[in-house]
């Protein structure tokens, strides 16, 4: 008997978005944070209300969106920029403490990495 694969996802990508691979604003990286603004839910697709859903609890950055959605970021991306021109969602800059260098960065991965080993 083979063992089960885990299931994939019936709906692609490409279809999630419309066909659009670009979001209409480029102003969401990784760590861009995003809050709800609006609880009308009606009229949003099955993605786009997740989205509002998750961000009613407090803002989540552009990565832990993708995550819960288990969507490639670019998909995100573009629906959360359908959703800013909705006025569904608005970013917030994360704080500058989340800002670190890219030394920064590869430090807090080499001490992570060490600490498992």
């Amino acid at each position: 008997m083979t063992p089960r694969r885990k299931e994939r996802a019936l709906v692609r990508p490409h279809v999630v978005t419309g066909g659009r691979a670009h979001p209409t604003r480029n102003v969401f990286d990784l760590v861009t944070l995003v809050v709800a603004v609006s609880d009308q839910l009606s009229g949003l697709s099955p993605e786009a209300r997740r989205i509002v859903t998750l961000c009613r609890g407090g803002a989540l950055s552009v990565v832990e969106i993708a995550g819960h959605l288990k969507l490639p970021v670019g998909v995100t991306r573009v629906l959360l920029s359908d959703l800013m021109d909705s006025g569904h969602v608005t970013t917030r800059a994360p704080s500058p403490s989340a800002r670190l260098s890219r030394t920064e960065i590869l430090q807090e991965v080499l001490d992570g990495l060490r600490a498992r080993l």
